[in-house]
């Protein structure tokens, strides 16, 4: 008697595992990454490898070396600041481009003015700092660019934790600074003519509609 034959259902090829997924272009999406034993560390929730060790002594030596002055700018306010790129560059001389990245952590809230949202970053596969960005828009079709400047205000906020730039936060640095490399002077207003006084690097003029008096 002859057995029935049995059929069985193609399978779908997997796809081959290249060590990391790729965050999805949706706003919601949250990142995997790929171990090499095939489990994820979901960076939305987990703090893997929070304070395991201390990284390497020349990282740390990169991460906390001090700013040079001609590198700070400051806002018409008086605040001094870093621009981002060049946190970004302290990140890719101490790991490696690629060897650090920025994980979302919640999905992007977008207010009437704010738009804000939760990264982590991860540095050669470990969680070293949590921080939540945000920035201002003032029309929706600027939401967009808001929500790349919100990425890049957390990012300025979880560098604090590895010491970068950590003098921007010191009140005695700050007025050191803005004493040596700064003027506050009067200025007036392009179109309004409304004078008030504005902060400027010493070396440099105001932007337009700003002109000093």
């Amino acid at each position: 008697m002859m057995e029935p034959l049995t059929t069985t259902k193609p399978t779908k090829p997997t796809k081959p595992t290249t060590g990391k997924e790729v965050e999805s272009s949706s706003v919601g999406a949250l990142p995997l990454e790929v171990l090499g034993d095939g489990s994820h560390t979901d960076w939305s929730k987990s703090y893997h490898g929070l304070s395991v060790q201390p990284f390497a002594k020349e990282v740390a030596e990169i991460l906390m070396h001090p700013i040079d002055p001609a590198d700070i700018e400051i806002k018409p306010d008086g605040l001094i600041y870093l621009p981002e790129i060049k946190y970004r560059r302290i990140l890719n001389r101490a790991f490696g481009p690629g060897g650090w990245g920025l994980a979302p952590r919640s999905e992007t809230n977008v207010g009437p003015k704010v738009v804000s949202r939760e990264y982590a970053l991860v540095c050669m596969g470990r969680l070293v700092a949590v921080a939540r960005g945000e920035q201002e828009y003032f029309d929706p079709s600027g939401i967009a660019t808001a929500t790349e400047a919100c990425k890049s205000n957390a990012l300025m906020r979880c560098c604090k934790d590895l010491g970068i730039a950590s003098e921007l936060w010191d009140p005695r640095f700050i007025r050191t600074f803005k004493v040596q490399y700064g003027k506050e002077v009067f200025a007036e207003h392009a179109t309004t003519k409304k004078k008030k006084k504005l902060w400027r690097r010493k070396e440099d003029k105001f932007e337009y509609p700003w002109k000093e008096c």
